[in-house]
């Protein structure tokens, strides 16, 4: 399978313009990718971008650290679902992972993972390992489709790529049968494939065409 397939088409940046997103779907469209991923106010173009493509219209919600109330988490999730999402990235509360607050946490994702396919972002690199393992398994219980290592501003973005894989390896073995994203200076096709060679389903990266064009010259 190309690696296409695996890649959901990024921009999150806050200067994004509507010729932005439009390109960023007629790529995803021309290249096979996954999905596309936006913040929240795009998700209705895409929607209407891609109605009929065989692609998902991912938004991400309440970046870089989950810290809104469960309410406003609740009601971005269920706008976005209005809008068109196919798809939730939504960020756990970071803080109420540091301090242990499991049970808040599941509490919170269970109603949002009710809505739609969930990615549920722990925020790897601020994590120990037995902080990555237990969340994970929290969110399966959640009932989330996929456990997603990062989003921007996480400290695992300047890691090297063999710590990124071992977390991968991690959530794998915590929360078998959810899908695996890895996102976070994902910028070549090299790291693309060790992500995926190391348990990863879902690659988040705005280098899904340079990645893709490096498979190819690395494969011919």
């Amino acid at each position: 399978m190309s690696i296409a397939k695996t890649i959901d088409h990024t921009n999150i940046k806050k200067d994004a313009t509507e010729e932005d997103i439009k390109k960023l779907c007629q790529e995803a469209k021309e290249y096979g990718f996954h999905g596309v991923c936006v913040n929240p106010e795009w998700v209705s173009l895409c929607a209407r971008e891609l109605e009929g493509a065989d692609v998902k219209v991912v938004v991400l919600i309440d970046p870089p650290m989950g810290l809104s109330s469960h309410e406003e988490r609740v009601r971005m999730s269920q706008k976005a679902k209005e809008d068109g999402a196919d798809e939730l990235d939504i960020v756990a509360n970071i803080i109420d992972i540091k301090y242990d607050r499991y049970e808040k946490i599941l509490e919170d994702l269970k109603p949002i993972c009710e809505l739609l396919d969930t990615k549920v972002i722990i925020g790897s690199g601020y994590l120990t390992d037995e902080e990555v393992k237990r969340v994970s398994k929290i969110v399966k219980d959640a009932g989330a489709v996929c456990v997603k290592t990062a989003t921007y501003k996480d400290p695992l973005e300047e890691r090297e790529v063999e710590e990124k894989g071992r977390h991968l390896q991690m959530m794998r073995e915590a929360a078998p049968g959810l899908l695996i994203k890895a996102s976070g200076n994902i910028r070549n096709y090299s790291q693309a494939k060790y992500m995926v060679d190391n348990g990863a389903d879902i690659i988040g990266t705005s280098s899904g065409i340079e990645i893709t064009q490096d498979e190819k010259k690395e494969t011919n």
